[in-house]
């Protein structure tokens, strides 16, 4: 089942990243009381760079012991693995350099080093995911265990950026992956935002999460947010698709709150 998505609105962009540093925290905390484990999948951009290290700074980061958090991607640009480009090189920059992360929970999307193709790294993401989820079958002793493993591991938290076309991840406006049904992970051979060649969860795969967090900021991106949340068709504006199965939040700074139906500021910003 998904809800919809609450709204939660920050003066501005620095006050934002530092609250969903909070949020992040306060959520990984709480999973692995649960499940002693975590699994958070991150996103790239000014935000969702900023966002942790605002994690890293946070008085409160050694709370969660992250040496049992999973950490996967949203997308990556396929470049060598070394190029300030990629994703994962400033998240490790920014946090994961600075916590004691488990190597083997560290899972990133593959670079021009180990695949030939953005497609095969791709299906090598995929498969990653898939023995994830194998292993999380084998070592479920619920009586609620299912026959067999699925193609995904349990995503806890996933953060995602929204540019100013409306993409998530690396979705973009009417172009194959956002139609795409059927696979986990989609190589991306000509994103209208360069490097040309990505690697991207699918929206299906995005809204097995538990819960889904938009981290927008600033007025460059106030029409994408905006036609998202007035219900837009997600092949035309991909912000619109993505929905936790317990819970969406748009956590967003005032610019890029400009254009958010005012019914859905007055619902549900004082709640979010």
């Amino acid at each position: 089942m998904t809800v919809e998505p609450r709204v939660s609105i920050h003066p501005d962009s620095s006050v934002l990243m530092a609250a969903i540093a909070a949020r992040l925290i306060t959520k990984l905390v709480d999973v692995q009381d649960t499940y002693g484990e975590a699994t958070v999948v991150l996103t790239g951009g000014t935000v969702g760079i900023g966002t942790l290290k605002a994690v890293a700074d946070s008085p409160a980061a050694p709370a969660v012991d992250w040496s049992r958090v999973n950490f996967w991607w949203g997308d990556e640009r396929f470049v060598g693995a070394a190029d300030p480009d990629r994703n994962v090189k400033q998240a490790y920059d920014a946090l994961l350099s600075h916590i004691p992360v488990d190597p083997a929970r560290v899972h990133a999307p593959g670079s021009t080093e180990e695949f030939a193709t953005v497609d095969d790294a791709a299906a090598g993401y995929a498969l990653e995911l898939a023995d994830a989820a194998a292993a999380e079958h084998a070592a479920d002793m619920s009586d609620d265990r299912p026959e067999q493993p699925g193609a995904l591991p349990r995503l806890d938290v996933v953060l995602l950026g929204v540019g100013p076309d409306a993409h998530v991840a690396s979705l973009f406006p009417e172009q194959g992956g956002i139609r795409e049904k059927n696979r986990t992970v989609v190589g991306v051979e000509n994103s209208p935002k360069p490097p040309p060649l990505r690697v991207s969860l699918t929206l299906p795969t995005i809204n097995t999460a538990a819960e889904v967090w938009m981290v927008v900021a600033g007025e460059d991106k106030a029409g994408a947010v905006g036609l998202a949340l007035a219900g837009a068709n997600p092949i035309q504006v991909p912000a619109a698709g993505p929905r936790g199965t317990s819970r969406t939040l748009w956590l967003i700074d005032e610019n890029a709150a400009s254009r958010v139906p005012q019914q859905l500021v007055r619902k549900d910003a004082a709640g979010a």
